[in-house]
């Protein structure tokens, strides 16, 4: 599909979308259409059902007399609340709607707003049209052609095109790191293993990024006995990717992502029930917004210094395969109990937060982790679970996750949860002793390996994959987490 933005005139071919607001009100660009046209859209409002609520539509075909396709009303809501994620929500609905009717060729008039300036309301409502438009459709080889989007363009008229397109360019770049993050956790876990998902990271080094990658050698130097334990039954290597960008002073000390890579998860000798296994190609979506996160950052210049990191492996059950009751020695040179297999994140996830804090002396610590089933049943799906040892840290990212329509809730920490990790064999086991707290457990468990680094711990089990479309999130692989961290960098760690 092609973005394009343009002069505020009504086009004379396809389909021309209009804005209402709540309670039935047309803008002035569909007044104007409506009596060019007879009085059809006032007509159609009165026999309908449609108000104006946000993301409401209402399509007619358009009346004899015209070279148009169809006229198509959009509700914006209430004037004072068409923001950002409003219009985001919008540009998303429209594709969605057009798509599905077959339309190749719309454009949307977008008048003026009290509540956003002109250019932002345009690019807000192009972002959540790429955002929407999505597919990831690599392996359909006999798609039937009604199957397929349709749409080919859209076009969004304003009296600020110029401003417009000038305020898309970093929303586009962020759009890039959406996709490729929603790439690499759709893909099958035949195709993305440790060594592909980092090759993935290394062609980020084309926008600028400085990436190493840690092979398994160079992990065990650096005691890395968590990470290589859960990688030991499986026959692809496991890696650690450094990735850097430096687009803040040289001597100011970076902000720090980590993420959990599990590309697949079998819960290695603890093993998973079969049923719904194959979801566990998207273990490593951490990971995956960890990469999308950079590329976003690096394709839209970020004025700030940030390291991505991520911990790949593969968990499998073969004869060489980590065992309940072994014993590891981290990085941090803890010594960790493994009672349980399939609680693995943590443990590639404390190698990785060690190394992260020790090398680069960051400003904080941000993990993203796929990390437990038990924040699904706190939170469902539609918060991802925050943990954090820092308040302003939790409060900088439940702010900026609500800006973005990605929120989160913080849950506790607390000594009395973390005594409950105490082994009697090692320094810490890396599960509870029972079944309650386990979200709780997991962070817990996480935290002994920051060294009070401002730190936060997102579990996003439950975000990271959705069954149902959204206006900006088409079914399968979210994204979740990429434009949040990419807002919080923006607001607070930019110079």
């Amino acid at each position: 599909m092609k973005l394009s933005f343009a002069a505020a005139v009504p086009p004379k071919t396809g389909a021309v979308i209009v804005g209402v607001l709540e309670g039935g009100e047309l803008l002035p660009s569909a007044a104007r259409l409506d009596t060019e046209i007879g009085g059809a859209l006032s007509r159609a409002l009165k026999s309908s059902r449609f108000t104006g609520k946000r993301d409401e539509v209402l399509a007619l075909v358009a009346p004899a007399g015209t070279t148009l396709s169809r006229i198509v009303l959009v509700g914006l809501g209430k004037a004072d609340a068409v923001d950002a994620l409003a219009l985001q929500s919008i540009g998303g609905t429209l594709v969605a709607h057009l798509n599905t009717v077959g339309e190749t060729e719309a454009a949307v008039l977008l008048d003026e707003l009290a509540a956003i300036a002109a250019d932002q309301a345009a690019a807000n409502l192009a972002f959540g049209a790429r955002l929407r438009f999505y597919r990831f459709d690599k392996y359909r080889t006999r798609e039937k052609p009604e199957q397929k989007p349709s749409l080919k363009k859209l076009a969004v008229l304003t009296d600020a095109a110029s401003a417009a397109k000038k305020a898309f360019q970093p929303l586009d770049r962020i759009a890039d790191g959406v996709f490729l993050t929603r790439d690499v956790v759709s893909e099958p876990p035949n195709v993305i293993y440790p060594e592909t998902l980092a090759e993935q990271a290394v062609e980020l080094a084309s926008l600028g990024l400085e990436v190493e990658v840690l092979d398994e050698k160079k992990m065990k130097k650096l005691g890395m006995g968590a990470l290589l334990g859960v990688g030991q039954g499986s026959s692809r290597p496991p890696r650690l990717v450094v990735m850097t960008w430096q687009g803040g002073r040289k001597d100011e000390a970076p902000v720090a992502f980590i993420g959990k890579g599990i590309t697949f998860d079998t819960g290695g000798i603890s093993i998973k029930p079969a049923a719904g296994m194959e979801d566990m190609k998207w273990d490593m979506a951490g990971s995956g917004v960890v990469l999308g996160l950079m590329k976003a950052l690096a394709g839209r210049k970020a004025k700030a210094n940030v390291v991505g990191v991520v911990a790949l492996a593969e968990n499998m059950p073969d004869g060489n395969a980590q065992r309940p009751g072994d014993i590891v020695t981290s990085m941090s040179g803890q010594t960790i109990e493994v009672l349980n297999t399939d609680a693995e994140g943590r443990l590639v996830l404390a190698d990785a937060l060690w190394y992260t804090q020790d090398r680069f002396k960051p400003k904080f610590m941000v993990n993203l982790a796929t990390l437990t089933g038990a924040i699904i049943i706190a939170l469902g799906h539609e918060h991802g679970g925050l943990f954090s040892n820092d308040d302003v840290l939790s409060e900088r990212l439940t702010a900026a996750g609500k800006a973005v329509g990605e929120p989160l809730w913080r849950l506790p920490l607390a000594d009395v949860y973390d005594r409950d990790l105490d082994s009697d064999a090692a320094d810490v086991k890396n599960i509870g002793s029972g079944r309650g707290a386990g979200s709780i457990l997991g962070a817990q468990f996480l935290k002994r390996f920051v060294n009070d680094v401002p730190w936060a711990h997102l579990d996003i089990a439950g975000m990271a994959w959705t069954k149902r479309d959204a206006p900006t999130v088409p079914k399968g692989a979210s994204a979740f987490g990429v434009r949040l961290l990419d807002r919080l960098v923006a607001d607070h760690y930019e110079g």
